[in-house]
C-alpha cells in the first residue's frame, strides 16, 4: 500500500478548520450590547450595574490599557430554536493563542451573580439544554482591557505596563456578541477528531496502530458531506467508535491529571488584575465541577482565596462547598508560591504558617504537598522547613527550563543541609499549563526518566499564568484518554492521591542532596533592587517588631499588637511572590511595591517605638538596643543596656601614595588614591585578606543584553566585557575621630554617579562600605569585586537556617552553569584556620570564581578568590525604566572570619544597633548560651495564649548544646512545628527552672512553645 500520511493528515488539518469547527454553531442572531467605562480603577459591581450605557455594536474598539468596561448584552431565544442547546457567544476581540495575556471579563446575571469568566479559550455562556424558545436573557460583562505586554515579539520595551504611560488608545475591538445553537454532535466530533490526530503524530510510524488511526479518520472524513457537517456529524463519529474503543496496553505509562490555572499573582499585570483573574477563573472551575463529575481541581495560593473571600464572597461560596465535597482542592499550604531563593528564614516558615492555617481554618485542610510548578530554583534550606511545616512532598516543573545540564529524575527524595528529605516530583509533561495534547502525553511518556521502576506521573492540566483554568474540551479529551491503546492513561486525580500512590510505587527513589539550582532566570537575583531592599528591610524589622512587643507584653504588659503583625507578615509575604521579589514583573507591580514597602515600614517602626517606650519606662539615660542574635557592644541578644566602648581608638592618616590608612588593634587597612582598598591586614592573625597586585571594592560595569527574557536572565556572555571604575572624582577623610573614621569617594560613570562611605569602627573586624548609586544607566550590569588572598574549592552562602557550599571551580558544567548565584546576609571563603566574609543588607546575587598567580606576581605563586556582589542591573523588559534612580546599598568586608563571625556580622549589618533613653537596663526575655545557636523569632503565640514562642537553629553546621534561659518565671517548654503545634519531631528537652537545654544537629530548626509561670 502507498504511504498517504502525509495527504490524510493534511486533509483532516483542512477539514477541522475549514468545515466543522465553523459548523460548531449553525445558526445565530446579534445581541444587543450596550457599554459603560468605568473612569479610573474598577467599581462595585452594584455600580456597574448602575451605571448608564450606551449602545455600541461588532465591529467598534473598545478598552483603553488597564480600564474596565461594563457590557451589557440582550436578546431573545427564538422560537424556533425550542429543544436546542444555545449558548450566547461572546468574542471581545480575543486571540485565542494568548489566553490569561489580553482581555477578560467576568459574567453577571442582572442580580449580580457571577456566573462565569471568559477569555480566549472560554468564550460561551449556556443558556439552556434544550431551550423553550422564546427567553429573553440579560448578562453584564465586567471587561479588563489589560493590554498584551508578551507580544509576538516578545521582550521588546514597551510603556505598557504603567497605567501614567500606557496611553488611552483602545486595545481591542468587538468581533462577536451572538446567541447561537450548539451542535453537540459536531463538538463531540472535533474531540475525537483531535484526540486522535494528535496521538497518530505521536505514534511510530511502523507501528500497527498508526494505520489503524489513520484508516479510521479517513473513513471519518469520507462520512462528512461538507455541505451538511451537521447532518452527518455522526455517522462521521460512528466510524470512530471502534478505535476510540482499544484499550491502552497494560504497561502504558499512568499520568493524573489535575485541573490547575497557575496565577501568578502579579506579574505583567498588578496585584488588583490578580484578584479578577482568580474570580474568573474560580466561577468558571466551579461551574466545570458541577458539570463534570469526575473533574477534580486543585489551587494554590491562600492568597488567592482570601481575595475571593473578601472581593467576590459568592463566588467563595461556590468555591467552599466544592472543597467540602472534595473536587475543589486547596494545594501547596503556603501564601502564595514565593521565590524560594531569597526570602529569609523567617519569612519561608511564615510563609507555610500564613498558608496553612487558611487552609486549616477555612476548610479543615491539612495539605501534605508543598505546590510550587513556576518558582525559579530551590534553596537547598526548604526540605526542613517544608517538614518542619508538617509536608511531606513537594511538586515543582521549573528546573526542566534549566538550559545546561538534563535533571536526573523525575520522581526523587530531595535532601536538604540538615539532611531532611523531601519526596518530590517534577512532571515530565514539562508545562504546568497541560493541555492533555497528545504532543504533551508522548513526551512525558518517554521523558520520564524513572521509567521502568515508577509508571506515575502528574500533569497540572488548564490554561494559566494569567489564568483560564480547565476547559471542557480539556476534560472531553481526558475522558477518551481514559483508557486509549497507543496513549498514556489519563485519569483526574488529586495531588495526595497521587504522590501516596507515587511514593508507595517508588519506596527507593534516588537522593539529589543539596540545592534545585535553574539554570536560567538568574538576573531575578539582582533586578529590581529597591524590591529586594524593601522585602530585606521587611523582614528585619518584622522581627525586631515580634521580639520588642513580646518582651513588652511580658515585662510590662503591653499590648501585644497581633491584627497588625499578622496582616503585615501577610503583606510582605504576598510580595514575596516568584515575580514580584525576583523583579519580573511590570513598572506598575515594582512602584506599588516601594510605596508598600515603605509604609510598611513606616508602620512597623512605629510598633518597635511603641515597645521601646514602654520597656524604657520614661527614663533619660542613654541606652543602646540591640535586636541582633548575638552580644555587641556590651548589649546582651536582645537586650536594651549602657553601651560598652570595646576595641582601641581608630587611627587615620594619609597614605604615601595618594589616599589613606585606616587602622586600629584589629585591622590595618589602606584606601589608595582610586578609592580602592589595596591591602586589608588582619592584625590579629597576621594576614593580607586582599590578594596581591589587586585592588578590592572594585566597581566593574557589564554590558547585560540577554538572549531573552530580560528581567530574568543574565547570559554567561556578559563576563566577556568588563569595565573596571577606577577614576575618582574625590577621596576625601570625611571623619576621623577615636570611634570611627571614614573615607569618602565619588565615582561617575556614564550618566550615573558613585558616593562611597568606607569606615573603619572601633572594636570592629570589619571594614564598612555605605553606596549610594544615581543610576542612569540601560542594560548595564554593576557589581563590586573582592578579590581575595585566600586558596579555597569551595565557599559558603548563607540560605534559610543555614548555608550551603558551592565550588570556586569550575570541573563540569553543573559547576559552570552556576555563574551567578543567591546568598542572604553573608558569602565567605576560607583557608583552614583563616577565612574572610563579605556581608551584606540588601543583595542576593553574587559570583565567586578563582585563579592562579603565576611566578613574579607580587607575593609569589598563589590562589586569587574573587567574591563579587551584583548591585544593579537595568533591564528594559518588562519595565522599562528598571532600578532607574537612587539606591543604598552597605556591605563590609570581614579579614579572619570564621563561619560563626560571617553568620555573627551578617545579622549586624542588617539588624543596626538602635539609641533611645530610659530609665535603665531590659534583660532579654529569652537567651542562649551558645552562639552556633542563632534565634531567628521571639513572639508570642498566635492563638493568643500568651506562651513564648522561640524558633532557633543551628547556624555553624555542626552539633550544639544549648541552654535557653528566659527572663520570665517559666511553667513548662514543649517543641512544636512551624504552626506552634506540639510535636515529637523536636530535640529531648531538659527544664531546670527557667532553663530549658537542648541539643541540635547541624542546621537543625527547632520551635519552642514557652508558658509562663502564673506569679
Amino acid at each position: 500500500m502507498h504511504d498517504d500520511r502525509a495527504l490524510v493528515e493534511a486533509r483532516l488539518r483542512r477539514v477541522l478548520d475549514e468545515r466543522i469547527r465553523p459548523a460548531l454553531y449553525p445558526e445565530s442572531v446579534p445581541l444587543e450590547v450596550a457599554a459603560w467605562v468605568a473612569p479610573g480603577e474598577p467599581v462595585s459591581v452594584a455600580e456597574g450595574l448602575a451605571a448608564r450605557h450606551e449602545p455600541v455594536a461588532v465591529g467598534d474598539a473598545w478598552g483603553a490599557p488597564w480600564a474596565t468596561t461594563w457590557f451589557r448584552v440582550r436578546g431573545t431565544v427564538p422560537e424556533a430554536w425550542a429543544g436546542r442547546t444555545v449558548e450566547a457567544v461572546l468574542d471581545l476581540g480575543f486571540d485565542e493563542r494568548m489566553p490569561g495575556f489580553q482581555c477578560e471579563a467576568l459574567v453577571y446575571t442582572p442580580d449580580g451573580s457571577p456566573v462565569k469568566g471568559l477569555n480566549p479559550r472560554n468564550q460561551w455562556v449556556r443558556v439552556g439544554d434544550p431551550v423553550r424558545g422564546g427567553e429573553r436573557v440579560e448578562w453584564h460583562l465586567e471587561a479588563a482591557s489589560n493590554p498584551v505586554i508578551l507580544d509576538v515579539h516578545p521582550f521588546l520595551p514597551t510603556e505598557l505596563g504603567d497605567p501614567e504611560t500606557a496611553g488611552s488608545e483602545p486595545r481591542y475591538r468587538l468581533a462577536r456578541m451572538d446567541l447561537a445553537v450548539f451542535d453537540t454532535e459536531v463538538w463531540e466530533l472535533i474531540q475525537d477528531l483531535e484526540v486522535l490526530g494528535e496521538l497518530m503524530a505521536e505514534l511510530a510510524v511502523d507501528t500497527p496502530r498508526r494505520w489503524e488511526l489513520l484508516r479510521a479518520v479517513g473513513r471519518a472524513l469520507d462520512a462528512i458531506d461538507l455541505q451538511d457537517v451537521n447532518g452527518t456529524a455522526r455517522a462521521a463519529r460512528g466510524r470512530l467508535r471502534e478505535v476510540l474503543a482499544a484499550p491502552a496496553a497494560a504497561s502504558a505509562h499512568r499520568i493524573s491529571a489535575v485541573g490547575h490555572a497557575h496565577i501568578d499573582s502579579a506579574w505583567l499585570w498588578p496585584l488588583r488584575e490578580t484578584v479578577r483573574k482568580v474570580a474568573r477563573t474560580t466561577a468558571n472551575m466551579t461551574a466545570l465541577l458541577a458539570d463534570e463529575p469526575e473533574f477534580v481541581y486543585a489551587m494554590s495560593q491562600a492568597q488567592q482565596y482570601a481575595w475571593i473571600k473578601e472581593h467576590r464572597p459568592e463566588v467563595y461560596a461556590k468555591v467552599k462547598q466544592a472543597v467540602a465535597e472534595g473536587r475543589f482542592v486547596p494545594a501547596g499550604g503556603m501564601w502564595v508560591e514565593s521565590d524560594t531563593n531569597m526570602p529569609g528564614s523567617e519569612a519561608m516558615a511564615r510563609q507555610f504558617v500564613h498558608g496553612k492555617r487558611f487552609f486549616l481554618e477555612e476548610f479543615g485542610i491539612e495539605n501534605d504537598e508543598a505546590w510550587l510548578p513556576d518558582t525559579f530554583g530551590f534553596a537547598a534550606g526548604l526540605p526542613q522547613i517544608i517538614r518542619a511545616a508538617g509536608t511531606k512532598w513537594l511538586l515543582t516543573q521549573k528546573i526542566s527550563w534549566s538550559k545546561v545540564n538534563a535533571f536526573p529524575h523525575h520522581t526523587f527524595r530531595w535532601e536538604g543541609i540538615d539532611g531532611t528529605r523531601i519526596f518530590t516530583h517534577f512532571p515530565p509533561v514539562d508545562t504546568y499549563n497541560c493541555q492533555l495534547s497528545g504532543a504533551e502525553l508522548a513526551h512525558a511518556a518517554r521523558n520520564f526518566r524513572d521509567k521502568g521502576i515508577a509508571r506515575h506521573s502528574l500533569a497540572p492540566t488548564g490554561w494559566g499564568d494569567g489564568g483560564g483554568g480547565t476547559t471542557r474540551e480539556m476534560i472531553a479529551k481526558a475522558r477518551r484518554l481514559r483508557d486509549l491503546d497507543g496513549s498514556p492513561v489519563v485519569q483526574w486525580e488529586r495531588p495526595a492521591d497521587f504522590f501516596a500512590r507515587a511514593a508507595a510505587e517508588y519506596p527507593d527513589a534516588p537522593v539529589w542532596v543539596g540545592e534545585l539550582y535553574l539554570e536560567l532566570h538568574r538576573g531575578t537575583l539582582t533586578s529590581q533592587a529597591r524590591t529586594k531592599r524593601g522585602n530585606r528591610r521587611s523582614e528585619q524589622l518584622l522581627r525586631e517588631a515580634e521580639l520588642w512587643s513580646a518582651t513588652a507584653a511580658v515585662k510590662v504588659g503591653h499590648p501585644y499588637p497581633y491584627e497588625e503583625l499578622d496582616r503585615i507578615w501577610k503583606t510582605v509575604l504576598l510580595h514575596q511572590f516568584h515575580d514580584i521579589l525576583p523583579g519580573s514583573s511590570i513598572a506598575w507591580v515594582h512602584r506599588e511595591a516601594e510605596r508598600t514597602y515603605a509604609a510598611l515600614a513606616a508602620e512597623l517602626e512605629g510598633i518597635i517605638a511603641g515597645a521601646l517606650a514602654a520597656l524604657a519606662s520614661g527614663g533619660s539615660r542613654p541606652l543602646v538596643v540591640n535586636s541582633a542574635p548575638h552580644a555587641r557592644g556590651g548589649v546582651a541578644a536582645g537586650a536594651v543596656a549602657p553601651a560598652v566602648t570595646e576595641g582601641a581608638a581608630v587611627r587615620a592618616a594619609p597614605r604615601p601614595g595618594g589616599g589613606f590608612v585606616l587602622a586600629h588593634d584589629l585591622l590595618r587597612v589602606e584606601i589608595d588614591g582610586r578609592g580602592l582598598v589595596v591591602s586589608a591586614y588582619d592584625r590579629t592573625a597576621g594576614r593580607e585578606a586582599v590578594a596581591p597586585g589587586t585592588a578590592a571594592n572594585l566597581l566593574q560595569l557589564h554590558p547585560d543584553f540577554p538572549n531573552m527574557w530580560d528581567a530574568w536572565d543574565v547570559d554567561s556572555f556578559y563576563r566577556n566585557v568588563a569595565t573596571d571604575l577606577t577614576d575618582a572624582d574625590e577621596v576625601a577623610l570625611a571623619e576621623a575621630s577615636p570611634d570611627a573614621a571614614t573615607v569618602r569617594v565619588v565615582r561617575a560613570f556614564g550618566d550615573s554617579r558613585v558616593v562611597q562611605s568606607l569606615t573603619l569602627a572601633r572594636g570592629q573586624r570589619r571594614l564598612d562600605v555605605d553606596t549610594e548609586v544615581d543610576w542612569r544607566e540601560t542594560e548595564k550590569f554593576l557589581k563590586v569585586a573582592f578579590p581575595l588572598d585566600v586558596h579555597a574549592e569551595r565557599y559558603a552562602a548563607e540560605t534559610q537556617f543555614g548555608h550551603l557550599y558551592r565550588p570556586t571551580h569550575t570541573n563540569t558544567s553543573w559547576e559552570a552553569a552556576k555563574f551567578e548565584a543567591c546568598a542572604h546576609r553573608f558569602v565567605h571563603v576560607e583557608e583552614p584556620g583563616w577565612g574572610v566574609a563579605l556581608v551584606n543588607d540588601a543583595t542576593y546575587g553574587h559570583d565567586v570564581t578563582r585563579t592562579v598567580r603565576e611566578n613574579g606576581d607580587a607575593g609569589g605563586r598563589g590562589t586569587t578568590t574573587t567574591v563579587r556582589l551584583s548591585l544593579l542591573r537595568a533591564p528594559r523588559f518588562p519595565d522599562p525604566e528598571t532600578d532607574q534612580g537612587s539606591h543604598r546599598f552597605r556591605y563590609a568586608l570581614v579579614p579572619g572570619a570564621a563561619i560563626g563571625d560571617a553568620v555573627r556580622e551578617g545579622h549586624r549589618i542588617n539588624l543596626p544597633e538602635r539609641r533611645l533613653t530610659g530609665a535603665g537596663a531590659v534583660a532579654p526575655l529569652v537567651a542562649v548560651g551558645n552562639d552556633a545557636t542563632v534565634v531567628t523569632a521571639v513572639k508570642l503565640a498566635d492563638d493568643r495564649s500568651g506562651d513564648v514562642v522561640v524558633r532557633l537553629h543551628e547556624a555553624h553546621g555542626g552539633r550544639a548544646g544549648t541552654a535557653l534561659t528566659t527572663g520570665f518565671p517559666l511553667a513548662g517548654a514543649v517543641t512544636t512545628d512551624l504552626l506552634e503545634r506540639p510535636t515529637d519531631d523536636g530535640p529531648a528537652l531538659e527544664q531546670a527552672g527557667n532553663t530549658v537545654r537542648l541539643a541540635l544537629r547541624p542546621f537543625q530548626i527547632v520551635t519552642l512553645r514557652l508558658s509562663r509561670a502564673v506569679d
